[in-house]
C-alpha cells in the first residue's frame, strides 16, 4: 500500500456567524436557535471546489514531488461535462502527460478516493494527488445552511514511509439514503435526522470499522484518534464508544469553525490531524454516505516534522467576518441582486483563446529569456529587454509561487464587481516583471504599497449566459497565503 506523504488543507477566509443566520431566519423558523453557536466558512464569490482544490494541492505539493496522477472528489464540482480535475492540475502547472480523474456522486466520495488510491501504483510520472473540495450550497432558512461549510484538503500518496502508513481498511456500499440530490436539481434533500442516526450511522458503521480494525491488527483502545464527520458530534462519541475506542480519542468535528463541507470532510479532519500528531499515533478515518469506508493509519517519526505553510490552525485565525447575512446570500447566489448597468457585459471567450493560452491562463506561466535572463509576463517570440531583443529565446517560467509586493494600486467603486470596490493594483514579482492584477480576500484597509503578495488561483468572471466560468491568478495579501 501507498503511504501519504504530505497533506494540505484550505479554508475560506470568509465567515459568517451562525447566530446571524439564525436572527435573519427566526421570523420563520423559530426553532434555529441550538444551531447558533460558532462561525461557518464559506467561499468567497470567486472560489468554487476547483479553485479551493488548487489551493489545497499546492500546500501539499510545497517541497514534495510533483504527481503522476491528480484526482478530484467533489459533489459540488463546477463543471458537469467538462473534467474538474484536469483543470486543478493545470493549475497547479503540472504537465500534459499527467493522469486525471473526477470522483463524485457520494459524500463519501472523498474516502473511497482514498482507499482506492493507497491500493494502486501511482503513474511512471509521480505520486498520487488526491484533492477533496466542496462548495456547498443550501436551501435559505434550512438546517443545512447552518451546518454546511467550504473548504477542501490535499494528500499526496506514493512510495516510502511518508507521514502517515495505511494499516488497513474496510468498505461497505450500502444505498441507504439520507439526503439525496437529481441531477436537476440545486438542493440536497434531507431525511429525518433521528432515523439516519439510528438506522445509518448505528447499524452502518460499527461492524465496518471492526473489519478494517481487525485487517490492521488493532483494537479500539489503540486508537490515539477517531475521525468521523457527522451531524451532530454525539454521534461520533457514541460510535467510538461501541468500537471499544476512548472518548479523549474522538477528533473535534470542526463544526464551531468551519462546518461540515461534505466529501472533503473526513480528509480535512485527518489531514488538520495529521499537522498537530506525533510519531506511531493510530489514525481511524471514516466516510459515510451510501456505505461506509473506514481508514486506519498510523503516523511515522517523520509526521512530528510535518507543519504545512499556511497550517489549518493559520487558516481558522485569519477568518474574516464582514457583509452579514446578506453577502453570504449574495456570494452563494441565494438572492438575485440588481447589479446594475456596469455589470451588463458579454463575458463570453471562446474556447480556442482558453485553448491556445491554456499555459498562461491556468499555469501563470510566462518567459525566461535564456539570453539574458530577464523574465516577462506574458511569454512573448521577442524579449522586452532593450539591451537583448532576442527572438524565440524563452522557455516557460511560472509566475505561481513567485514572490512579488504591490507597486500601486485603485479601490475602483465604479467598476462593477461581486464585492466591492474593485481592488486592483500593478503587482511587481522579485524575480522580474510586472503585471496589473486583480487583488481578492483584503479588505481596503489591508492594502497598501510595497506590501508583499502571494498568488491564488480564482474565478475571473463567469459568463452565466452560456454557463461557463474563465479563470485566472489574482494576489493576496503575503499575510493570508492560500
Amino acid at each position: 500500500m501507498l503511504s501519504i506523504l504530505s497533506a494540505g488543507t484550505y479554508v475560506p477566509r470568509y465567515r459568517i456567524a451562525r447566530s446571524d443566520i439564525v436572527e435573519a431566519n427566526r421570523w420563520f423558523a423559530g426553532g434555529m436557535g441550538a444551531l447558533a453557536k460558532g462561525a461557518r466558512a464559506y467561499a468567497n464569490w470567486d472560489e468554487d471546489a476547483v479553485t479551493m482544490a488548487v489551493a489545497a494541492g499546492r500546500i501539499a505539493l510545497a517541497g514534495h514531488d510533483l504527481p503522476g496522477d491528480v484526482r478530484l472528489a467533489s459533489t459540488t464540482a463546477p463543471f458537469a461535462d467538462r473534467q474538474n480535475a484536469g483543470l486543478v492540475a493545470a493549475a497547479l502547472g503540472l504537465e500534459e502527460a499527467v493522469s486525471t480523474l473526477d470522483l463524485g456522486g457520494s459524500a463519501r466520495c472523498g474516502t473511497s478516493g482514498l482507499a482506492a488510491a493507497v491500493r494502486s501504483e501511482p503513474a511512471e510520472g509521480g505520486p498520487i494527488l488526491l484533492c477533496a473540495a466542496e462548495h456547498r450550497s443550501a436551501r435559505a432558512g434550512s438546517s443545512e445552511e447552518l451546518t454546511s461549510g467550504d473548504g477542501a484538503a490535499a494528500l499526496l500518496l506514493g512510495h516510502g514511509e511518508g507521514i502517515a502508513k495505511i494499516l488497513g481498511a474496510a468498505q461497505r456500499s450500502v444505498d441507504f439514503v439520507d439526503h439525496y440530490r437529481a441531477a436537476d436539481r440545486e438542493f440536497n434533500y434531507g431525511w429525518e435526522e433521528r432515523w439516519i442516526r439510528d438506522e445509518g450511522y448505528a447499524k452502518l458503521v460499527p461492524p465496518v470499522v471492526a473489519e478494517a480494525l481487525a485487517a490492521a491488527g488493532l483494537a479500539g483502545s489503540d486508537v490515539d484518534r477517531f475521525i468521523l464527520p457527522a451531524p451532530t458530534p454525539a454521534i461520533a462519541t457514541s460510535l467510538a464508544k461501541r468500537a471499544g475506542v476512548r472518548e479523549g480519542a474522538v477528533a473535534d468535528t470542526l463544526f464551531a469553525t468551519v462546518g461540515f463541507t461534505g466529501a472533503a470532510h473526513p480528509l480535512l479532519m485527518l489531514a488538520a490531524a495529521l499537522e498537530t500528531a506525533g510519531a506511531g499515533e493510530r489514525i481511524v478515518v471514516v466516510g459515510f454516505g451510501q456505505g461506509v469506508d473506514v481508514i486506519v493509519l498510523e503516523t511515522t517519526s517523520a509526521a512530528a516534522d510535518h507543519r504545512p505553510v499556511p497550517s489549518f490552525a493559520d487558516q481558522i485565525s485569519r477568518g474574516l467576518s464582514t457583509g452579514g447575512y446578506m453577502r453570504y446570500l449574495a456570494f452563494n447566489k441565494l438572492v438575485e441582486r440588481e447589479h446594475g448597468i456596469r455589470a451588463e457585459l458579454d463575458l463570453q471567450t471562446a474556447p480556442t483563446i482558453m485553448y491556445r493560452n491554456r499555459r498562461m491562463l491556468f499555469g501563470f506561466f510566462g518567459g525566461k529569456c535564456d539570453r539574458c535572463g530577464a523574465v516577462q509576463f506574458p511569454k512573448t517570440p521577442i524579449c522586452v529587454n532593450p539591451n537583448c531583443g532576442a527572438h524565440d529565446s524563452q522557455h516557460n517560467h511560472c509566475f505561481a509561487d513567485t514572490s512579488a509586493s504591490l507597486q500601486s494600486f485603485t479601490a475602483d467603486r465604479l467598476t462593477y464587481c461581486p464585492d466591492p470596490p474593485a481592488l486592483y493594483g500593478m503587482v511587481r514579482f522579485q524575480e522580474g516583471g510586472c503585471l496589473m492584477m486583480d487583488i481578492t480576500d483584503a479588505l481596503p484597509d489591508e492594502v497598501e504599497a510595497g506590501r508583499p503578495l502571494s498568488m491564488v488561483f480564482r474565478i475571473k468572471a463567469e459568463d452565466e449566459r452560456r454557463g461557463i466560468k474563465r479563470y485566472f491568478w489574482k494576489a493576496t495579501p503575503a499575510a493570508e497565503r492560500v
